[in-house]
């Protein structure tokens, strides 16, 4: 029966994630999320049901739009695998309950962001905004110990980035900021900073391996926010084993 769940939340997870390549497009943009219907961004054909089935879809029509031959970008259904991935390994380590909601939450909220962030190097306010009440009321059912840890991890991830951003003089995006106040209210003050180091050494590598294949300067800009949300889920599922494991050594 745990299969049966495990696998259905899967297939949850990956109608979501479509979902969700559609949000993250979308709302930076300030466009609606349900007009007009998905389309081909090449050659505006509104897309049928056979069209947007998650993944499935993507490998039948061989990556390609069915009417002019675009080629469809690999992220889509990449989010969408990611998301269902997620969605079944919560489930799987968390089984049912608030902190199973919690996760979705969490999970849900960088999904959409990466796909932004990849987009347009942008982690949109109203995003931020729509999930904040969710995260709050969870961490309200489902609390931290103690439970005023989830209110200093989310004074602390705002403040830290916000004097980072100050010092850098903007090398750090406002969206990142606001997103390491809900990343405290989840996480809490300890695993908020682990967040913010693996984060930081995440970006380094990533930021490393795409300069050397541009070819291009130092300060070229990319998205830190992917680096910010693999990060975050890892904490959030094994942050104390890892601070357990750094202890050990001392």
């Amino acid at each position: 029966m745990e299969m049966a769940y495990t696998i259905f939340i899967f297939l949850f997870g990956l109608v979501f994630g479509s979902f969700y390549n559609v949000v993250g497009l979308r709302v930076p943009q300030k466009e609606s999320i349900v007009h007009p219907p998905s389309h081909c961004t090449n050659c505006n054909r509104q897309l049928k049901m056979i069209d947007l089935v998650p993944v499935l879809s993507y490998v039948f029509l061989g990556g390609k739009c069915r009417s002019c031959g675009y080629t469809i970008c690999w992220i889509y259904p990449a989010i969408e695998i990611w998301t269902g991935v997620l969605f079944a390994f919560a489930y799987w380590r968390l089984g049912w309950g608030i902190e199973f909601i919690v996760a979705l939450l969490f999970i849900s909220l960088f999904v959409i962001n990466i796909v932004s962030d990849l987009a347009y190097m942008l982690i949109p306010d109203r995003v931020l905004i729509f999930f904040l009440p969710f995260l709050v009321v969870g961490r309200v059912l489902s609390p931290l110990t103690p439970w005023w840890d989830c209110l200093v991890g989310a004074v602390v991830g705002f403040g830290i980035l916000y004097v980072i951003a100050v010092i850098s003089n903007g090398g750090m995006g406002g969206g990142d900021i606001k997103l390491f106040f809900l990343i405290g209210l989840v996480l809490g003050t300890i695993n908020t900073l682990l967040t913010l180091f693996l984060a930081a050494v995440i970006g380094m590598i990533v930021g490393v391996i795409i300069l050397f294949k541009r070819k291009q300067g130092r300060k070229t800009p990319f998205p830190f926010g992917p680096s910010i949300a693999l990060a975050a889920i890892i904490v959030y599922f094994y942050g104390d084993s890892l601070i357990n494991w750094y202890l050990g050594f001392w």
